[in-house]
């Protein structure tokens, strides 16, 4: 779980948000990780909990021998897979700046406000695409009132719960634990978020 929330990328994403929200970001990640895995040893205790049978070796696209191509063809590959959200992001950051009153913003998802942490762990779900395309989005919604708190929320829903990182994790755990997984990021990121506001 750790390793979809710590992605790289992300953190380096992340860091345009300040060093408090990349540390938070982080820090929380981590935790998130350090606990699940926690639960599984403590309640699957000589029990197996992930089912790896589903899964099949990726084609290796590294097929250069030349370290350097390799490298430019992963950027070039990392870029295709998250240009077209960054500027959807960037879009989306632009719509939201004009045509939403920033007053009414950071009413709903103002500072130690219970509701917004819930409402940004909810939107988290389906608006987050990439991590590329929703910093953006969440520097205007800090700009606009948004408490650190439910902007930490809504970073643990989104790439828990991204569309892509679903089907595998569905693969892995079955329908049963597949449930779990979604009731423990919905909980934590929740809680999470709270009491970030209130530290």
């Amino acid at each position: 779980m750790s390793s979809v929330l710590l992605n790289p990328q992300l953190l380096i994403y992340s860091a345009s948000l300040g060093k408090r929200v990349l540390l938070i970001r982080f820090l929380t990640c981590l935790l998130c990780g350090i606990m699940a895995g926690m639960f599984i040893h403590y309640f699957y205790k000589g029990n197996d909990f992930f089912r790896f049978e589903g899964l099949k070796e990726p084609e290796n696209r590294d097929t250069s021998r030349c370290t350097v191509i390799r490298f430019l063809n992963n950027i070039g590959r990392n870029f295709k897979a998250t240009g077209g959200y960054f500027i959807l992001g960037v879009l989306l950051s632009a719509l939201f700046q004009r045509y939403v009153p920033a007053r009414g913003f950071a009413d709903l998802f103002g500072k130690h406000s219970g509701f917004g942490v819930l409402l940004a762990a909810t939107i988290g779900v389906p608006l987050y695409a990439c991590g590329g395309g929703t910093i953006p989005l969440l520097q205007q919604w800090l700009a606009d009132g948004m408490s650190i708190g439910a902007a930490t929320a809504f970073m643990l829903t989104g790439p828990a719960t991204k569309i892509t990182n679903l089907g595998a994790v569905k693969i892995i755990l079955g329908n049963k634990r597949f449930l779990l997984y979604l009731g423990y990021i919905s909980a934590y990121s929740m809680v999470t978020g709270l009491l970030v506001n209130i530290i």
